[in-house]
């Protein structure tokens, strides 16, 4: 059962002007960061509301196209391995739920224009649940 939309995520060209206009401007306030596996930053967590966030990906020296800043859409799910099982039954392909490095379960799946949807199972010890 979808319980709401966890997060959406932007690929961004200049991270400190992307905060600059997300907390400066909109007013957000900014929850975490997350790391890659050699201790770089990759991603910013925004707090839109209780739960609920905007992720930011560093362009990584990446360039990012116009049309290719949109990452995926974050739906949070009580049960994931149910929810996983129900898609299949109705024929939606899904990849196999696996732990991300913010502690919380995840699996993705793709809309039919090829968007990617995150499916995440919220872990207790994640960052996203302490805010």
């Amino acid at each position: 059962m979808i319980q709401g939309i966890a997060h959406t995520a932007y690929k961004v060209r200049d991270m400190e002007t992307a905060l600059r206009f997300y907390v400066d401007g909109l007013g957000l306030r900014h929850a975490f960061s997350l790391s890659d596996g050699q201790g770089n930053p990759c991603i910013e967590y925004l707090c839109v509301a209780h739960g609920q966030f905007i992720e930011l990906f560093y362009p990584n020296g990446q360039e990012i196209a116009q049309d290719t800043r949109y990452a995926h859409l974050c739906l949070q799910i009580a049960d994931l391995a149910a929810y996983v099982a129900q898609l299949r039954a109705r024929g939606v392909e899904v990849s196999d739920p696996v732990r991300g490095s913010d502690c919380n379960l995840q699996a993705w799946t793709h809309d039919p224009d090829g968007n990617a949807i995150e499916l995440m199972q919220i872990d207790p010890a994640s960052p996203q649940a302490k805010w």
